[in-house]
């Protein structure tokens, strides 16, 4: 028996539920869905992010796998959360290798404990027995990278990179990513290998407040394509740089260990307070201010500007599995009206001959180069600096044209990275 007193997995599982249909339905971050946790115990909690995360990541195909045996699955409206125990007990069975019964059980334990889904606990038992059958089989046999990705975000990435490009990005979706530390000060950190520059990478999920090192603030979690973009600032050591758009903290966090005097801003207070925390753990110092780069201006331009815009988020998707199911063309198009709006704000804060840098975490066109592209058309004090592969430790396959751009199909045979685009501006004196 588990936690209070319930067969084992039961919590587990029902918090799994919830976390689906927090995502799925109200589209909600995965990262905050997984409240549901809060209070299980440590297997538990670990059990329930498995199962929801996985899920996700493998949604398209399960989805197509359920189909198989179930032409027309209860509709979500009447059945209430019949298609999430399905979902969850098919990737139990066919991706975390649970044991059949275990699987099973635990699905028409769920159905049962809810007046809507308990009539359908006969379609549950049965549609997850032949899954735990079949189910394996039939998995093998599908195009996982192209069930698993919505068809208006693979031709787009078509469109973008070429379809041999737009296969790699999606299977390397597929797996479950790296944690990336960055080290404040050098040194090592036990079970992570140094990847470059100050990062350390552990190739298995960890649980990070457990870590050697984390009370004392030695390092920080950033993926090792976002630490990037700042290195486009070049040598920042007492000069004054103001880090727009800045919660969590990780790049005002590698400003600040550089030897920047750093000026944070973020827009949302319940973001600034997490970027705050952050930095106390790290025993490190800012000046921050909760306010909108719209508006909010220095006092006088300084001589760097770091703008990480808001975004689509796309080339986060190996950490944030349920994006492509929350997303759609139209959050594009707004976040890339927004960005050009941030990147004229960031423009009027650059001293003459200063360095504006301008990232995002997309892997969409609108949001990286021709957001730039149009920036210079409409700001001619500014020109483009391109980035030489000596500044981001001679890895020339990360440069486009110039500008740096990341792909989470990158360094592939070391774990893979995040997509990220990177742009460096120069205000003329």
């Amino acid at each position: 028996m588990s936690q209070k007193g319930q067969p084992q997995g039961t919590a587990a599982r029902s918090a799994a539920q919830t976390i689906l249909s927090e995502v799925l339905r109200k589209r909600r971050p995965l990262d905050v869905a997984l409240a549901a946790t809060a209070g299980l115990e440590a297997r538990d909690a670990g059990f329930a992010r498995a199962i929801a995360s996985e899920t996700l990541r493998r949604l398209g195909q399960l989805e197509a796998l359920i189909r198989e045996f179930v032409p027309k699955p209860p509709a979500r409206n009447r059945a209430g959360p019949v298609p999430e125990i399905l979902l969850a007990g098919a990737c139990e069975l066919v991706f975390l290798d649970v044991p059949a019964h275990a699987a099973v059980d635990g699905a028409n334990r769920l159905a049962g404990a809810d007046k809507q889904a308990v009539h359908f606990k006969p379609l549950i038992n049965a549609v997850l027995r032949r899954v735990s059958r079949e189910g394996k089989a039939k998995v093998e046999a599908q195009d996982a990278a192209i069930l698993n990705t919505p068809d208006w975000m693979f031709g787009r990435w078509v469109d973008d990179y070429g379809t041999e490009i737009a296969r790699a990005i999606a299977e390397a979706h597929q797996g479950v990513p790296p944690l990336d530390l960055v080290l404040k000060n050098g040194g090592t950190v036990e079970g992570a290998e140094p990847f470059f520059g100050a990062v350390h990478r552990f190739k298995d999920p960890q649980r990070v407040d457990t870590l050697p090192g984390y009370e004392d603030g030695l390092w920080w979690v950033q993926d090792a394509a976002a630490t990037l973009p700042v290195l486009l600032l070049g040598d920042v050591r007492g000069q004054t740089v103001i880090d727009l758009c800045a919660a969590p903290g990780g790049k005002t966090a590698q400003l600040v260990a550089a030897g920047a005097k750093v000026i944070a801003l973020e827009r949302e207070s319940s973001r600034m307070e997490q970027l705050k925390e952050n930095l106390l753990r790290l025993k490190l110092e800012a000046k921050t201010i909760v306010g909108d780069a719209r508006d909010w201006r220095p006092e006088t331009p300084v001589p760097y500007v770091l703008l990480d815009a808001p975004c689509s988020a796309t080339g986060t998707i190996r950490r944030h599995p349920e994006l492509p199911w929350n997303k759609s063309a139209s959050d594009v198009t707004l976040s890339a009206q927004l960005a050009g709006e941030l990147l004229d704000s960031a423009a009027a804060m650059v001293a003459p001959g200063g360095t504006l840098v301008f990232a995002t975490c997309s892997l969409e066109r609108e949001e990286g180069r021709e957001q730039i592209d149009a920036f210079l058309q409409r700001n001619h004090d500014f020109t483009r600096k391109a980035v030489l592969p000596a500044e981001i430790f001679g890895m020339a396959e990360l440069i486009d044209a110039g500008d740096l751009r990341t792909l989470p199909c990158h360094l592939k045979d070391r774990g893979g990275m995040d997509g990220f685009y990177a742009a460096r501006l120069v205000k003329r004196r």
